[in-house]
């Protein structure tokens, strides 16, 4: 019997599930109850495109949050993977390979910086720039020790870690998980310069690490200026900028970077999600040698981190990018979903917001946005509310015009459904 927790806000139950209930209460039954997911059972994807495991197509506009922006198993990326497989996998960092040196190359020549480290995933990577912030305040900018203050933003996400909790405004986030005292973390109202100013002027702050793009928080876009007076204020007060940019980079928000919106640069870029192109964790922090040299053998590490699979993989996934002209494609057709459902705005769609092809719309009310999903599931398109009434729509930026106004229509019929 499939268990209330997943009944509930669950209206279509029985025509979503479409013989998945087995499937369904075995994670329930072995599984940990920490998600909530939309009861649909997928077992194929390709493209745009997923399929339940009773066949019927779905649309994507969700992209495992953004992790496959190059499309479910791109046949490019998905070759490579079996073939790097098939010669060597990981090394660990016990030893030197001859893929690592060419990846870091290309990453550090692709975004405009000096090095980088390779981690796994996205929490790793910020977990991992804020320890390189805190040791670059001890030994560059002279903080006392255990003193370096780390700013974040209220309404931030960056990973499920006890760091990430410990930064988080999000009681699902951080309670019963404490405590967090002492990791000296502040968080500052996103999109607020006066605020930030204040924390950055404080001698024992090392960096200021934010999302150019909220993306869990429900697509908060910051206002016009807000990037450049960031990196101005960091520069002024000596502080490093961290630009997380593990949803926003790699073309999700129109642009290589999000931050290249404003022309600016952090002192460290993370990475992640579609840098793997969807087929395993690869993340990446991207910085100047002024700032990744206070680095040393043995005080950071992963066994996994750039590992030669992962290697090959991010090549390629990169590749992909550039060769299919994602990132132009993510700009223009971003331009069409928001011109589209700005008609609707002031009504059951409270606001329409986003960069690219990362966008919300905001729903009157918490009930309408997850039942709405149910009906846009029903009709062939997945996406997912976040922080009750807002709903996220990032699909593959393989996706076409064609098709981007087919999901347009399904949204649009599922709305008035819903009103």
């Amino acid at each position: 019997m499939i268990s209330k927790m997943l009944l509930r806000n669950s209206g279509s139950l029985k025509s979503l599930t479409r013989g998945g209930e087995p499937f369904i209460q075995k994670e329930l039954d072995y599984g940990a109850h920490n998600y909530h997911p939309l009861p649909v059972v997928l077992q194929r994807g390709q493209g745009i495109y997923v399929w339940d495991i009773a066949g019927k197509r779905y649309m994507d506009f969700l992209s495992a949050y953004s992790a496959v922006n190059q499309g479910h198993c791109h046949p490019k990326i998905v070759q490579t993977m079996i073939d790097q497989a098939q010669v060597l996998t990981i090394t660990s960092r016990a030893f030197y390979n001859n893929l690592l040196g060419d990846t870091e190359e290309l990453l550090c020549k692709t975004f405009g910086y000096q090095k980088v480290l390779m981690m796994n995933s996205g929490a790793e990577a910020g977990e991992s720039a804020v320890k390189i912030a805190r040791r670059w305040g001890y030994q560059v900018k002279g903080i006392p020790d255990n003193q370096a203050k780390v700013i974040f933003c209220t309404g931030n996400f960056w990973g499920r870690t006890l760091a990430a909790c410990g930064s988080s405004d999000d009681p699902d986030r951080y309670r019963n998980f404490g405590p967090f005292g002492g990791l000296n973390f502040h968080l500052v109202p996103y999109d607020n310069i006066e605020s930030l100013e204040e924390e950055l002027k404080n001698p024992n702050t090392a960096a200021f690490m934010m999302e150019p793009i909220q993306g869990e928080a429900g697509v908060v876009v910051p206002s016009k200026g807000y990037l450049t007076k960031v990196r101005e204020l960091c520069t002024k007060y000596n502080v490093l900028m961290i630009a997380d940019e593990i949803q926003t980079g790699i073309g999700r928000a129109g642009k290589l970077l999000a931050v290249e919106w404003e022309g600016i640069k952090p002192d460290i870029v993370t990475l992640g999600k579609s840098l793997s192109g969807g087929l395993m964790p690869i993340s990446a922090v991207l910085a100047d040698e002024s700032v990744l040299q206070v680095l040393d053998p043995n005080s950071h590490g992963s066994t996994f981190g750039g590992n030669p699979l992962a290697c090959k993989i991010a090549k390629t996934a990169l590749e992909v990018v550039f060769e299919e002209n994602l990132i132009n494609n993510s700009r223009e057709l971003g331009e069409v979903f928001r011109a589209e459902f700005k008609k609707l705005e002031g009504g059951f769609v409270k606001e329409v917001r986003g960069k690219g092809l990362m966008n919300a719309l905001e729903i009157s009310t918490p009930s309408g946005a997850w039942e709405l999903c149910e009906k846009m599931a029903e009709k062939g398109l997945l996406a997912k509310p976040t922080h009750g009434n807002i709903i996220r729509f990032a699909p593959p930026l393989v996706i076409n015009r064609e098709q981007l106004y087919e999901g347009i229509s399904i949204i649009y019929d599922s709305i008035k459904e819903s009103q």
